[in-house]
């Protein structure tokens, strides 16, 4: 297939693209500079803003499909004085204009990169599935979900084919945010309070989201199916601590600090939100992508957590 990637400079297409690229697809990159190269893409294209107004024409141009993995991404302390105006004009508005621009280009399928924060924000005692009525609460979550139910829309109306990925917390070569700081921290050999937690939270490789991506592009069934992908088992903090530091070579100095200690201290810190995506547990059910696709993880979170190591050592110098 031709495909356009969207985010193309983002953390998930650096794995995306060279995978469509080994599968045999021609990947026409987007980027939000003419002097930005995106390795094995085909050719790049300007876009330097998604929002309502952004005009898709040009780029979608001879394309059969559309992996859309640009977005505005969750911050924890957001400086825009709007903050769910500003996630709707990229994630709701601009995925919205890209859809009917492909639909109008005669693009044949669209994958939608969205979260499982359009389920649910906060930890849950209960599995996440496809079933699960979706009550995000976050400017972030509510975006995505907006966005899903247009492209839902879209899609009967004009007939584009679309499918939905809710990927949980990806992990991988060139992640950021708090699994980051997490894998800091192993490194640095800083004692950490996490020893009694038995949470569990899923996780998945961007390797393993990258297979999915390219299977929902390309999979007769996957057409019209939001789902939820990740790893395989769930583990709590205190094991992927451990797995980190198995694979980085250091010790995991974890503390049995009681879960009720840690929430008090969160609550007087004014850091509840941060102790959540820490400590809460958040099990996603996949049940619909294995047997709509038959789709399997196709790396074991060994593997991931080795070669995500193996990045991190190098950046690290």
């Amino acid at each position: 297939m031709r495909v356009l990637v969207t985010g193309a400079t983002g953390f998930v297409a650096r794995t995306v693209i060279p995978l469509l690229v080994a599968r045999g697809h021609s990947v026409r990159a987007v980027v939000r500079r003419p002097d930005v190269a995106v390795p094995q893409a085909a050719e790049t294209v300007t876009i330097d803003d998604i929002g309502p107004a952004t005009a898709w024409g040009n780029a979608l141009q001879g394309m059969d499909g559309v992996v859309h993995l640009a977005a505005r991404v969750h911050v924890m302390r957001d400086r825009e004085s709007d903050p769910l105006a500003a996630f709707r004009r990229v994630n709701t508005a601009g995925t919205r204009v890209l859809a009917e621009a492909a639909a109008a280009a005669g693009v044949k399928r669209m994958v939608y990169l969205s979260s499982v924060k359009a389920l649910a924000d906060e930890s849950r005692p209960d599995e996440l599935s496809e079933e699960t009525e979706p009550d995000p609460h976050s400017p972030y979550g509510i975006s995505k979900l907006e966005a899903e139910r247009a492209l839902a829309e879209i899609s009967t109306r004009t007939g584009l084919e679309v499918a939905v990925i809710r990927p949980p917390l990806v992990y991988g070569p060139g992640v950021g945010g708090n699994f980051l700081r997490l894998m800091q921290a192993v490194d640095r050999s800083i004692p950490l309070p996490l020893g009694a937690l038995e949470n569990r939270r899923s996780l998945i490789f961007v390797g393993n989201l990258a297979d999915a991506i390219q299977e929902c592009l390309t999979h007769p069934q996957a057409a019209g199916g939001r789902f939820l992908v990740h790893d395989g088992r769930p583990m709590s903090t205190a094991e992927l601590v451990r797995a980190i530091a198995e694979a980085l070579n250091k010790p995991a100095r974890l503390l049995p600090v009681p879960p009720s200690l840690l929430a008090l201290a969160a609550r007087l810190a004014r850091r509840e939100a941060m102790l959540d995506r820490i400590a809460g547990s958040l099990v996603i059910d996949d049940g619909a992508i294995r047997r709509a696709l038959n789709w399997r993880p196709p790396c074991y979170p060994a593997y991931g957590l080795r070669l995500t190591a193996e990045w991190f050592k190098a950046v690290r110098g």
